[in-house]
């Protein structure tokens, strides 16, 4: 029994590297933050903007529904009659005063589906790193794209390309994902700086576009499942070595990769 224990006990030592083995045949998932950012789905909930058509005026009219809808009780909308001589929105009321507590938002999206003009959307912007209770309040001023149809980027704000492009991404009830007979169709009035926003695709459509949510979780997040929860074809040492081939042939230097 003592040369068994022995023989058992050095199997157990290097049955111990079992988990260093398997995640060193993993692919590489980390990403030096902050000077690089992994890309964001397009239906992430960040910062919040408010729009303006292409002609400049406001979308927001202060019809204060964004406002009644927060379940946060986070915005604090005061609506005013538009002057006669030189309209900030086109109907009758403009939002005089705009203000986001982002001490209490949850960023749950409900006053984008609330809007009736689209004038409210969420970036993909969510690194603020405030130190003041004060800046935590957004004003209007703060709030209201700029004459490009850009954001207004803060001194706490950590912008990056693409993170203010299509916000929102979460439509409403009329998208694709609500009614099939809107499928391929503009759904979002056009945006200063940006134009019209082109139609979702249809759920039948190819996918292969992960950007864009196209592809499930499982497919997305493969290299993350245990090997248990794999299919039949990619458990064990064949699976590895397929996964291997993957990658090296979808590597840019690689053969494959260059066609």
């Amino acid at each position: 029994m003592g040369l068994f224990d022995d023989v058992r006990d050095e199997l157990n030592f290097f049955g111990g590297f079992k988990v260093t083995l398997e995640q060193m045949a993993r692919q590489r998932v980390t990403i030096q933050y902050p000077a690089a950012k992994r890309a964001k789905p397009v239906r992430v909930h960040g910062r919040h903007v408010l729009n303006r058509y292409e002609d400049g005026m406001e979308k927001c009219i202060g019809c204060e529904l964004c406002a009644g809808v927060c379940p946060a009780d986070c915005i604090y909308v005061r609506g005013a009659d538009n002057p006669p001589d030189s309209p900030v929105s086109p109907g009758e009321r403009f939002g005089f005063v705009y203000e986001i507590n982002y001490l209490r938002c949850i960023h749950c999206d409900m006053c984008v589906e609330a809007c009736p003009t689209e004038a409210i959307t969420e970036s993909k912007l969510f690194e603020l790193s405030f130190t003041n209770r004060a800046d935590a309040i957004y004003t209007k001023e703060e709030l209201v794209v700029g004459d490009d149809g850009r954001p207004k980027h803060l001194p706490w704000e950590d912008w990056r390309e693409g993170e203010d492009a299509h916000t929102s991404g979460w439509m409403r009830a009329t998208a694709p994902g609500g009614s099939a007979a809107y499928e391929g169709q503009v759904q979002w009035s056009a945006e200063l700086g940006y134009g019209s926003r082109a139609p979702e695709p249809g759920q039948a459509q190819a996918k292969g576009r992960p950007q864009e949510g196209e592809i499930s979780l499982r497919e997305t997040m493969s290299s993350h499942l245990r090997p248990e929860d794999r299919p039949a074809g990619e458990q064990g040492l064949k699976g590895v070595l397929s996964r291997l081939k993957a990658r090296r042939l979808a590597s840019p230097g690689s053969a494959g990769g260059s066609k």
